[in-house]
């Protein structure tokens, strides 16, 4: 087997063997897992039997759950380290394959737990308290009881979800294993083929032939399957919406947004405030044109960046940094980013075969590991700052709660690691005395803006346009997705659909529609996470330790009123108009620097 990873300083590399000692370990946990899932199954139809029997189904049912996540983490974490080792990616099959065979064992506890009635519940808590540990757990499944089906029919539904989900992975396969780009010319004149990996990149570039022949050859393939890709996704907006309609939801949005308890009128506030605020977006891409000398901005201009200057920043430097700015948070912070900076919960560099990106990951029973692959860049110091927050979130939760809350809801997940974000700008922007590099700083800061909340909140009126489409009976061809997509492009950028012929297709490319109404926590999270950053530098010791009461909250209440312990109504429009607030005067700021530089 060859080793990609042997030229890596240990110290640099996550530790996994704090999980499983060794592989051999993980694969007698597995077959111990298995087994037990398989005894389990006697388990059906007795949920109810007694007190007794409910209090250990459910701990029985946790405590699997529990073994599966880790035995999960092992195997996803040392595929993603080296993708290239078939051994790696058959652990990780065999984990999916457990996670398959534990629904269908425990696919008989929610309609049987539903049968329960009021008075019984309180009975049964008399008999046994130990369930009263349970009590948020179960007010949340009682909560669904309208929506839960029969045990057959549940089952039913469980044993079609690769077949639901077939849609999203055939157009997952085809745009990543089948579909060929063209060759384009990169910056140094050379001719390199295009990849999903290489685009932005390219569309990073400062040579605008460069940007715009990379982008043309991009969405030209898109175009040419347009009709193949618009198949999937009317595919998958059915799955959504056959699957709300089965349970008793007036529309998909309703049904994805009660997982988490969440009204459907904060997705229509998001929508309402940045729809108020987009001539702010306007007035950054007419900078943008002014910055980059066109008389013509065009969609493939919007990604590069408008600073001549490069912040190079190492990973020790990173380190150190993230490390002061993160001591705003008080000592039991510091002292867990110290042990996650030491105890080696981070794999930093790049190697063959790695996967790109960067995560924060882990469960319950493990140290909240981070993937990154580091480069010397101010981004990377922000994905290291932003991967921490979540680590520390989840070391928090984890810390505070029992296992059955030890997590959080993906729609608080994004808050944790943007604040992060926004407090070391906010500490960049007090320390840099540099013109260069303050333009540097507020050019990153408005560009994540402008590719968080504006450009996921574009995405979310886009899912929920189709979903409402496909339930009134239009049909989305390529040709109803490509108007409807380009005209909402033409709202938010200013940027005439006309001229911009190609990003019509750009929804072809985007693999969060098929994540079922997820994209609007995105631009949620980070107007809460800006409104909170700005709370906890400029604010008291108490605004501090709300926000940590927060991270230690997990799911022991519903998402809405945890982060309103943080001092955060997200059911108001408040938080988002905060956030507009600071963007209005950075955006300020930055055009003021420009009158000055231009002046020198």
């Amino acid at each position: 087997m060859t080793d990609n990873r042997s030229h890596l300083k240990e110290e640099e590399t996550w530790d996994l063997s704090t999980i499983f000692e060794t592989d051999q370990a993980w694969e007698v946990e597995r077959q111990a897992l298995e087994n037990d899932l398989k005894a389990s199954q006697n388990d059906a139809g007795h949920l109810l039997d007694s007190a007794k029997s409910l209090l250990d189904i459910t701990e029985n049912a946790l405590a699997l759950m529990r073994r599966l996540e880790t035995l999960y983490v092992y195997a996803s974490m040392k595929n993603d380290q080296d993708t290239t080792i078939a051994v790696y990616q058959e652990m990780e099959a065999k984990a999916t394959a457990l996670s398959s065979l534990y629904s269908q064992t425990f696919a008989f506890y929610e309609p049987e737990f539903l049968a329960i009635t009021k008075e019984q519940l309180e009975n049964y808590k008399v008999d046994e308290p130990g369930l009263l540990a349970y009590d948020h757990y179960f007010e949340k499944l009682l909560a669904a009881k309208d929506h839960v089906l029969s045990q057959e029919a549940e089952e039913l539904l469980a044993g079609a979800s690769e077949i639901f989900g077939s849609a999203a992975e055939t157009s997952s396969i085809f745009d990543n294993a089948d579909v060929t780009y063209p060759w384009v010319t990169n910056d140094e004149g050379e001719l390199v083929e295009l990849t999903h990996g290489n685009f932005i990149s390219l569309m990073e570039s400062k040579n605008r032939e460069v940007r715009k022949g990379a982008y043309e050859a991009y969405y030209g393939v898109y175009e040419q399957f347009q009709h193949t890709y618009a198949k999937t996704l009317q595919t998958n907006v059915k799955v959504h919406n056959y699957k709300a309609k089965v349970r008793g939801y007036e529309s998909a949005r309703q049904a994805a947004l009660s997982a988490n308890f969440i009204p459907e009128s904060a997705y229509d506030t998001l929508l309402a405030v940045v729809n108020k605020h987009l001539p702010l977006l306007h007035r950054y891409m007419k900078l943008r044109q002014e910055l980059l000398g066109l008389d013509d901005l065009k969609m493939y201009d919007v990604y590069t960046p408008l600073s001549e200057h490069d912040m190079a920043i190492t990973y020790p430097e990173a380190l150190e940094k993230s490390r002061q700015v993160l001591t705003v948070f008080g000592k039991d912070y510091s002292d867990r980013v110290d042990r996650a900076f030491s105890e080696r919960w981070i794999d930093v560099h790049v190697n063959k075969g790695k996967r790109s990106g960067a995560y924060s990951g882990g469960s319950y029973d493990t140290n909240a590991f981070m993937l990154l692959n580091w480069q010397d860049t101010l981004d990377n110091l922000y994905t290291l700052i932003h991967e921490t927050g979540h680590s520390l979130h989840s070391t928090f939760t984890r810390e505070n709660q029992p296992y059955v809350y030890g997590d959080y809801s993906i729609f608080l997940a994004e808050i944790a690691s943007t604040t992060n974000e926004n407090i070391l700008t906010e500490t960049l922007l007090e320390e840099v005395t540099d013109d260069k590099e303050r333009f540097a700083i507020l050019n990153h800061y408005l560009d994540g803006f402008k590719g968080t909340i504006f450009r996921q909140t574009q995405f979310a009126e886009f899912e929920l346009a189709i979903h409402q489409a496909d339930q009134a009976g239009q049909v989305l061809t390529s040709d109803f997705l490509n108007k409807t997509y380009a005209d909402l492009n033409e709202k938010y950028y200013g940027l005439s659909a006309e001229d911009n012929h190609e990003i019509q297709f750009e929804w072809a490319r985007i693999p969060h529609f098929y994540y079922n109404f997820y994209v609007y926590q995105y631009a949620t999270g980070f107007a809460a996470a800006s409104y909170l950053a700005d709370r906890i530098v400029h604010g008291t010791d108490k605004d501090r330790d709300n926000y940590l009461d927060y991270l230690k909250a997990g799911n022991s209440d519903y998402p809405l009123n945890v982060i309103a312990k943080a001092g955060v109504d997200m059911t108001s429009a408040d938080y988002l108009e905060g956030a507009f607030k600071v963007f209005e005067e950075r955006l300020e700021e930055l055009e003021n620097l420009v009158t000055k530089l231009s002046h020198r």
